[in-house]
């Protein structure tokens, strides 16, 4: 304490005036006034140093306390109920730790998402690079020509395959880094829903999948091109769960409260307890196909609810699975 400058320069300033009071009042009134200040004079500056003292004890653990937070240990709380500057500092400072360790868990929790999701990827692609490996020596040293067609065939697959998962993967990631912006416009639902099964047609003719709509005369504010790439990845989920014969129904309406698009089929449906799971990334059910990556679905709720919307699902297996993508009008 009596290292700092300015508690020198006021306890010295004290000394000094104490005992000129003291001259003063020896000259003026005799010793008893003289005694009387040099008492008064030494009592308020002890008083003084001890208050100083106390202060500085505070400071100290304040200090302590930042030292501790600064290390990553485990600081305790130092919220009191006094009042005055010095508490308002402790609450300012408790606020400014509590944020910095509630960022700290969220950066550790980051990593280790970032890296169960480099393990998911690395797997994912580990199964088309090795089948296109062993498809590749195959070819070496085959003479049939169907058969190196069927390899190149193979090849092409895995090749389409990778792609798809790559750039989702980096859809994925421009999205989490905020990187991408959400241009609202108008669509009408008809013009939407024409765009999402543009893409499917061929594949539902092939598949003998009936399409049914009933698209109500409304319409979406919604970034086009992202919401396309959403709807089209329920549709495709869809599509892989059917078989020959069965029906995909979408329809659109509007409430008080929210705009919507019901997409509903009449596949395998969804086993109850992969239901919380199904927008997980990675998460793959048990009717989930031999060439699922799981990882649509969780874009599409991704973009979905950076538009300030959800996605409901409902399904019952060997009956179907319904899709309720919803836009709400306010945001709550």
């Amino acid at each position: 304490m009596f290292r700092n400058k300015e508690f020198k320069f006021m306890f010295i300033t004290a000394a000094v005036f104490t005992a000129a009071l003291s001259v003063c009042g020896y000259a003026i009134c005799g010793i008893p006034a003289a005694v009387l200040i040099l008492i008064l004079g030494i009592g308020i500056t002890t008083g003084f140093v001890m208050i100083t003292r106390r202060r500085y004890a505070d400071i100290d653990a304040l200090n302590s306390y930042l030292v501790r937070v600064l290390a990553g240990d485990e600081a305790p709380g130092i919220l009191d109920q006094e009042e005055g500057e010095l508490s308002l500092l402790k609450t300012n400072i408790y606020k400014a730790t509590s944020t910095l360790n509630y960022q700290k868990d969220l950066l550790s929790k980051d990593k280790q998402a970032l890296a169960n999701a480099i393990a998911d990827i690395s797997h994912q692609l580990k199964t088309p690079l090795t089948s296109m490996m062993v498809m590749n020596d195959l070819l070496k040293t085959e003479d049939d020509e169907g058969k190196r067609m069927e390899f190149l065939k193979t090849q092409s697959n895995q090749l389409d395959r990778m792609n798809w998962l790559i750039q989702t993967l980096l859809k994925l990631s421009r999205i989490d880094a905020g990187t991408i912006t959400m241009k609202p416009e108008e669509i009408q639902a008809e013009q939407l829903v024409k765009e999402v099964i543009r893409a499917f047609e061929i594949q539902m003719e092939l598949k003998n999948i009936k399409c049914t709509k009933h698209i109500s005369d409304i319409s979406f504010s919604c970034d086009r091109n992202w919401t396309i790439e959403a709807l089209q990845n329920i549709v495709k989920n869809c599509i892989e769960h059917m078989e020959s014969g069965d029906e995909l129904s979408i329809s659109t309406s509007d409430t008080n409260i929210y705009k919507e698009i019901v997409i509903e089929d009449t596949g395998c449906g969804i086993a109850q307890e992969d239901l919380p799971h199904i927008f997980e990334r990675f998460y793959k059910g048990k009717n989930a196909g031999k060439d699922s990556v799981g990882i649509g679905l969780a874009l599409s709720k991704t973009i979905i609810t950076g538009q300030h919307g959800d996605i409901i699902v409902k399904s019952t297996e060997g009956v179907g699975t319904k899709f309720f993508v919803r836009f709400y009008k306010t945001i709550i």
